[in-house]
Formats: structure tokens, sequence, C-alpha cells
């Protein structure tokens, strides 16, 4: 018999053990949690978004995106829809989001256990691995309660993103130590860090706003959706969206602008339009001071935050206002441009840019090719995707690849 020892029992892992279990393998998920799959309980805002219709590379970010083709496949995308089906979970999709029917990310969790256990996987919590070693084509895991042999080792520890779920980057050295090259990890989906004056007078204001990503001044990625102003920046999903390319962006001492339109749900994307909306506005709703025309369409404490930083009175007249004023207003409203100085930390971030590299990984198998035996999978490697379940859609994937190919299971 041979034994298999997972090291991680997050998303990627519990499918890897899942797979990987058979009546020749003995499979141990080593996990320093008291409970698996800690982190699934934090997706989805505790709903587990789980799963997306539209999982495709293009969602993603990774150095070796032709590789990462070979691992999203449609097949693959239906093995792990099936998978779900016969643990029981039934999805509830909204705009291509899936998420459990009951809304809570327990019955994910629960589900992956209870297949774990079902099946006969070993599992050993509140452990915390310390090194991995091989010889003589013997894996030898060390953690703080033991020393234990195996054949074969899957590493699925996670990133260095959110620390408080486990991952604390160990991975990284391990695969390092068997001859892995890292792109550096870098915090994603995670806050921006922003230099301007005033960030503590718009702290707490949340608006729909499109945002514009500009590297060393050119156009590179743009989002739609909620943002929250904050005393260090700006935050929301739509920035998430953007600050995985943030990060490498400034690693590599490259310059990141953010442009937000605070108009753009009106259609309103330069000065020009901006000026004649507020002319056609002031036509109709007379006798109002131009804090009033703005009031209904923008949140109040953000309409006279711009109009201080434009030194316009929040008193004056639409009429008395200068066109070039009222340019001026209009591209701080539909342009506003800053500076990026950096993200949140890993801490607050939800994954990790970067890690080691797709090809230095069989996209088949999720076996090393520098090392017979061990497996690499989910945040580990560098893949990072959008917010939408693109993750864990990673996770999923490469978990069953890496328990596929170890069961030997040739008819999946």
């Amino acid at each position: 018999m041979a034994r298999i020892i997972i090291l991680g029992g997050g998303a990627s892992g519990m499918v890897a053990a899942i797979k990987a279990r058979t009546e020749d393998n003995e499979v141990i998920i080593i996990d320093k949690n008291n409970n698996l799959g800690k982190k699934i309980l934090m997706t989805g805002n505790g709903k587990c978004n789980y799963w997306n219709r539209d999982i495709n590379v293009s969602h993603y970010n990774s150095d070796n995106l032709d590789i990462l083709e070979k691992i999203i496949t449609e097949k693959n995308k239906l093995k792990i829809e099936e998978f779900f089906d016969r643990l029981g979970i039934t999805p509830r999709i909204k705009d291509n989001y899936y998420y459990p029917s009951s809304n809570q990310a327990t019955s994910i969790q629960t589900a992956l256990i209870l297949e774990c256990e079902l099946r006969g996987v070993k599992i050993f919590n509140n452990e915390e691995v310390i090194n991995v070693k091989k010889k003589n084509n013997i894996f030898e895991v060390i953690t703080n309660k033991r020393n234990i042999e195996c054949d074969k080792v899957v590493l699925a520890m996670g990133s260095k993103a959110c620390s408080k779920t486990g991952s604390d980057g160990l991975g990284y050295k391990i695969a390092n130590s068997f001859g892995h090259t890292l792109i550096e990890p870098l915090p994603a989906l995670v806050q921006l860090k922003l230099k301007a004056s005033f960030l503590k007078e718009w702290q707490g204001i949340r608006c729909d706003a499109k945002v514009s990503l500009y590297e060393n001044n050119k156009l590179v990625k743009e989002d739609i959706g909620e943002v929250q102003l904050t005393d260090y920046g700006i935050s929301g999903i739509c920035v998430y969206q953007l600050s995985g390319r943030v990060s490498r962006g400034i690693y590599k001492n490259k310059k990141e602008d953010i442009e937000i339109n605070f108009l753009n749900s009106l259609e309103i994307s330069d000065e020009e339009e901006f000026v004649k909306l507020m002319d056609e506005r002031n036509k109709i709703v007379v006798g109002r001071n131009v804090s009033q025309l703005l009031d209904g369409i923008l949140n109040y404490k953000l309409i006279n935050l711009i109009l201080k930083n434009t030194w316009i009175s929040r008193d004056d007249s639409w009429d008395n206002i200068s066109m070039v004023k009222k340019l001026e207003l209009g591209r701080n409203l539909t342009k506003l441009r800053l500076n990026i100085i950096g993200t949140n930390s890993y801490d607050m971030a939800q994954v990790c840019s970067g890690g080691v590299k797709l090809d230095e990984i069989n996209p088949l198998t999720m076996e090393s090719l520098k090392t017979s035996g061990l497996y690499i999978v989910g945040e580990l490697l560098d893949v990072d995707g959008e917010c939408g379940g693109f993750n864990l859609g990673f996770a999923w994937i490469s978990g069953y690849l890496a328990g596929k190919s170890i069961s030997g299971d040739n008819n999946d």
C-alpha cells in the first residue's frame, strides 16, 4: 500500500485527498488549523462563491497562460461540476456565479470533510509542518508532532495571503527546496493605497464607479462596481480586480495610477458631457446651488469634497461658475486620477499573485517536473484569478488532477 500525505486541508487539498484515496492508497491530510477548509468559510461573504460558469484563462493572471489552458479545459470543468453534484451540492447560479443553494459556505466545507471521512482519509488537525525531505524515493514529512514517511506528497499549503486561515508561505520554501523557481508572491485581490491629501475626508463613502488602471500612463485594465473610499485609499471588488496587476507593477518599479469615474452609472465619461448634464439639470431643477444640483446624483460628502478640491464654493450657482471651473469639476468627477503607492498587506489579501512557476509542473497531473512524487496545487502556483469563484475554481481543478493522477484512475 502506498502512503500519500496532503499538506494543507483547504480547497485543493481536500479534493486531492478525495480523489487520491483508493484501497491501495492510504491518504493523510495534515493541517495546522483545528478544522479543514477554514478559508472556504470566508468566501462569498460567508455564502461561498465556489464556481463560475465562465471559468477560462481570460480571468486569470500567470506568466504561463499557455500552460494554464491545459489545466482549465472544458473536460476538467465538467468533471468539477460532476464532482460537486456527487457531493450533493445543489448550485444557486446568479450572473454565472455558483453558490450552494443553502447560501452557506459551511455546506461546501461540510460536504468535503464528510466525503474525506467516508472515503477513509485520515485527518491530522492542529499539526504544523516544519519540513519535507526526500531520500531514496521516500519522502519524510517532519511536523511538530511526528516524523512520517510516505511515497508521495501533495503541497496544498496555500499562499501567504490571509494568514489567519493558516497560510504562512511555508509551502513556497518547501517547493523551492525541491528545486522549484518562485515568481515573487505579492498581495492580490486586496485594497489599494493612494497618495492624496484628502483621504481622511472621503473615508466611509461608498458609491458606484468605474475604475481604470494606468501603468506608466498607459491604460491596462478597468472595472465597474461599488467602491469604498478609505483613509488609506480605495477598496471594493472592482478595485480588487486591478490589484494583482498593481502589485506586480509596483514590484517592477512601474508607475501605477487609478482613475475614478464617479458618474459612470449616468454614462457620463468626460468633462464636456458633465457640463451638458449640469446645464440641462440647472434648467429643470431651478433655484439650486451647485451642491444642491449634484445632490441626488452623488454622495453629499463626496460632492462637498470634490467641490472643495476644485476650489468651488458649494453655495455658488451653476450660472456663476466659469467654464474653466466647470470643466475642471467635470474632470474631477469623471477622471480623478490618483497615484497608487502600494497595496494592503498579505493579511488583507484574498490571494497572492506569483508563486511556483507553472512550466515546472505537469499540467495533466500537477506533478513536479523537478521531483517525482511531489505534487503542487492551488494557491502555491503562479495562478491568481479575479473575484467570482475563479480562485476556488482553479483550486478544485488542480487538486482534482493531482488526486486523479495519484489514484491511477485513467478512465476518469
